[in-house]
């Protein structure tokens, strides 16, 4: 298993990662499936704004993908990020998450970003958890923020100061 920059041709498999996603987790908030256009154009908007996106593969398949993108539209939001990391359904629990989130915290250092936001459905334990394993801290738990599958939930976002920045 190896970690790459994202090309154009993984859209599909990042796509139907994600709409697995949106189908069956709590992980992103959206209720309807994605189409190939709309990942091209945030893949796209990705580029311009000079944010990474990378993939981890092994034998040719794309497991899963992560990337950095603006926490707030603000200016003077402009030094934080937030982060995103996602694993086809089939390779969760197999280590995919701890090789996606390292590059994008060594991207956020590159790119000279002061931090890193993680948005998380507060039962979401192993993402939580793979956070904190590397640095991440709980800065704020809101209560019944989102909905889906029927319920409400809570939402806690947890912060890393990117290491070596000021």
């Amino acid at each position: 298993m190896f970690v790459r920059h994202a090309i154009e041709s993984d859209l599909p498999a990042m796509l139907e990662i994600y709409n697995d996603i949106i189908a069956n987790t709590t992980a992103v908030w959206h209720y309807e499936p994605h189409t190939l256009a709309m990942r091209k154009e945030w893949f796209d908007q990705r580029r311009e704004q000079g944010f990474p996106i990378f993939v981890a593969v092994e034998n040719e398949k794309l497991l899963g993908f992560s990337t950095i993108g603006p926490f707030r539209p603000w200016p003077g939001y402009r030094h934080t990020v937030e982060n995103s990391v996602y694993v086809a359904a089939d390779s969760r629990g197999k280590g995919v998450a701890k090789l996606l989130l390292p590059p994008l915290i060594d991207a956020a250092r590159q790119l000279k970003l002061h931090a890193i936001v993680a948005g998380i459905e507060a039962e979401n334990t192993a993402s939580i958890a793979l956070h904190e394993k590397f640095g991440f801290t709980e800065v704020a738990h809101f209560k019944e923020v989102g909905w889906k599958f029927g319920r409400w939930m809570d939402l806690k976002f947890l912060e890393l100061i990117v290491p070596g920045q000021t």
